[in-house]
C-alpha cells in the first residue's frame, strides 16, 4: 500500500482519536499521534480538486494547420525544443550535446523569432546537477515572467521555478513540485510542467513516471506558484496499448471546453499530438484525432505545444524532428499552427 492510499484510509479515523485509550504515561496516544503527524505531512500535498465548470459548447474536434518550415531554427544547437510563447517572448530549450538550457527568442508576429541567448542554465552545485534547467512553462503574473522548469538527473527529473528579476533570473532554491511517495503513479519523475492562472489558483498539468517507466498526466494546484498540491485521484490522462508514453500538455480554453493537446510516443519513438477535451480539468475525453508531422524536417517527431488563444484563434507553437527520439538529438526545431474547427 503506498501513501497515497493510506492518506484515504487513515482520515476517516481521525474522529476518533480523541477518545482514544492512554495509558499512565500517555504512550499510546503519543505514540499515534507521532504516527499521524508522520503520515498527515504525507497528505497534505494532496486535495481533492476541479477547476471552475465550463457549459461545453463547439465539442468538434480541431483540424492541425501547420506552416510548412520552422519557425525557429536550431542555429548551433543539437536540438531546439519545447516553446513556451507569452506575448513576445518565446522560453524555449536547446541541447548543446551534453545540456539543455533555456534560451529566449523575440517577436512581433509570432513566426519571425530573434534569438537572445541562453537565459538559464542547470546550476551543479544544487539539486539541478548538469542535465537540464529547461523544457519549461512560462507564465506572466504580476508584471512579470514565471517559468516552471525541469531539472535533475535524466531519469529522475523534478520541477523548479525561476522569477523575473533585476534583467536576470531568481530561482527558488528547491523543487516546487517533487516526487510521489513509494507506490505512486508519479514516484520516480515530474516533468513537463504546463500551468495556467484561473483566480485564485495556479494549475499545473505535468508529465508523472513510475516504477514501470509509465508515463501519465496528473494536475495539480497552488494558490502561490510554490506550495502545490496534487490531485488525490491522479493520474487524469492513462496511457492506451499503442503508446508508449505521454507527456508534455498544453491546456487552454475555448469553444465551451477545456482543452489538451499533449504528446503521445508510439512504440517506435515516433511522437504525435493527440487532443482530449473536458468541462472541469479533471475528467477528460480523449478525442479520435492524431497530429503528425508533415515536411520533412518535422517527419519523425511533433511535439511540446504551447498555446495561445487571440481573438478566436488558437496558435501553437510545437517542437518538430527528423529522428525518432524520446528526448533529444531529433535535430529538434520549432514550428507554428493554427487550431482550425
Amino acid at each position: 500500500m503506498n501513501l497515497l492510499s493510506v492518506c484515504i484510509r487513515v482520515q476517516p479515523w481521525l474522529k476518533y482519536w480523541p477518545r482514544m485509550h492512554t495509558d499512565a504515561h500517555g504512550w499510546t496516544k503519543r505514540a499515534v499521534t507521532a504516527l499521524l503527524v508522520f503520515v498527515l505531512s504525507g497528505c497534505a500535498r494532496y486535495a481533492d480538486f476541479m477547476l471552475p465548470a465550463v457549459a461545453g459548447g463547439d465539442s468538434a474536434p480541431f483540424r492541425f494547420v501547420a506552416q510548412t518550415g520552422p519557425v525557429l531554427r536550431r542555429g548551433q544547437f543539437q536540438d531546439a525544443l519545447n516553446p513556451s510563447v507569452v506575448g513576445r517572448k518565446n522560453l524555449y530549450s536547446v541541447f548543446d550535446g551534453r545540456t539543455w538550457h533555456t534560451a529566449l527568442a523575440i517577436s512581433d508576429d509570432g513566426i519571425h523569432w530573434t534569438p537572445r541567448g541562453i537565459v538559464l542554465s542547470p546550476d551543479p552545485r544544487t539539486w539541478e546537477g548538469t542535465y537540464i534547467a529547461a523544457n519549461g512553462s512560462a507564465l506572466e503574473f504580476g508584471g512579470k515572467l514565471w517559468y516552471w522548469y525541469d531539472a535533475g538527473p535524466k531519469e529522475r527529473k523534478r520541477i523548479g521555478l525561476a522569477r523575473e528579476e533585476g534583467g536576470g533570473w531568481r530561482k527558488e532554491p528547491a523543487p516546487v513540485l517533487d516526487y510521489g511517495p513509494p507506490g505512486a503513479w508519479d514516484e520516480r519523475a515530474v516533468a513537463d510542467a504546463y500551468v495556467i492562472r484561473i483566480d485564485p489558483y495556479f494549475y499545473m498539468y505535468y508529465l508523472g513516471q513510475d516504477r514501470a517507466v509509465r508515463q501519465r498526466i496528473g494536475v495539480a494546484r497552488s494558490r502561490d506558484g510554490v506550495a502545490w498540491e496534487k490531485l488525490r485521484t491522479n493520474p487524469v490522462l492513462e496511457m492506451e496499448e499503442d503508446e508508449a508514453g505521454l507527456g508534455e500538455p498544453a491546456v487552454w480554453q475555448s469553444h465551451g471546453f477545456y482543452w489538451m493537446l499533449f504528446t503521445m510516443r508510439d512504440l517506435y519513438e515516433n511522437r504525435h499530438l493527440r487532443l482530449a477535451r473536458s468541462t472541469d480539468g479533471v475528467r477528460w475525453t480523449r478525442l479520435p484525432v492524431t497530429f503528425s508531422g508533415t515536411e520533412a524536417w518535422d517527419s519523425k517527431v511533433i511535439c511540446d505545444p504551447s498555446v495561445a488563444v487571440e481573438g478566436g484563434t488558437v496558435k501553437v507553437w510545437f517542437g518538430g524532428g527528423d529522428t525518432a527520439s524520446p528526448d533529444e538529438n531529433l535535430h529538434g526545431q520549432i514550428g507554428f499552427a493554427t487550431l482550425v474547427k
